[in-house]
């Protein structure tokens, strides 16, 4: 299956590519983390020069939340809001036209690029990245980033629900497999949701 060539109704999502997920040294690095930054700045340049739209999503926490361990959740702590750990991998294209969509800003888990979901209570609300794309007339999207067991599969599934044609990269993605396979389940949930994995 080859991927889908970018023109103005497709959209880039690039995925959390920052360096607490994305640097050795980050906060929660994603093994192979820094791999994924030369093929996603392949998928970068591409979309730039067909007009396609490029819309980076990043976590963007506050000191506590209970989305951290040391304050009752699940992960350690990362992608504080203003630190090196939250920023865009240095070596990542950066397209001056693009939209950032930050998450979990008010505390909350920010897995999907189109929802963030209360630790405590689950409530969802969503971001402003479906209104971005309806707003451009989006009909199809690549999804691209870190990490695939958790934001890549989370944001592919809610854009596939939305009824966007959904295709994600398997050379631009990396796994946490905080369980052995979690990453190869991942694929496997995207992909029953109608979402291509090529």
């Amino acid at each position: 299956m080859p991927k889908p060539a970018y023109d103005y109704n497709t959209a880039l999502i690039v995925v959390d590519v920052q360096n607490d997920f994305a640097d050795p040294g980050g906060g929660l690095y994603v093994k192979g983390g820094e791999d994924v930054v030369d093929p996603v700045n392949a998928e970068i340049a591409e979309a730039r020069a067909s007009r396609g739209l490029v819309v980076y999503t990043q976590d963007w926490h506050p000191e506590s939340t209970p989305h951290f361990a040391k304050d009752g959740g699940t992960w350690p702590v990362h992608c504080v809001a203003g630190t090196w750990g939250a920023r865009l991998h240095a070596d990542l294209a950066k397209a001056p036209e693009a939209s950032k969509v930050r998450k979990g800003a008010g505390g909350e888990d920010g897995y999907s690029g189109f929802t963030i979901r209360d630790p405590e209570t689950g409530a969802e609300s969503p971001t402003e990245l479906e209104d971005l794309l309806r707003k451009r007339e989006i009909e199809r999207v690549v999804v691209v980033g870190l990490a695939t067991d958790y934001c890549v599969k989370e944001t592919a599934i809610d854009a596939a629900a939305k009824g966007f044609s959904t295709t994600v990269l398997r050379d631009a993605i990396r796994a946490v497999d905080l369980e052995p396979g979690d990453g190869d389940r991942a694929l496997e949930a995207m992909q029953a949701a109608g979402v291509e994995v090529v």
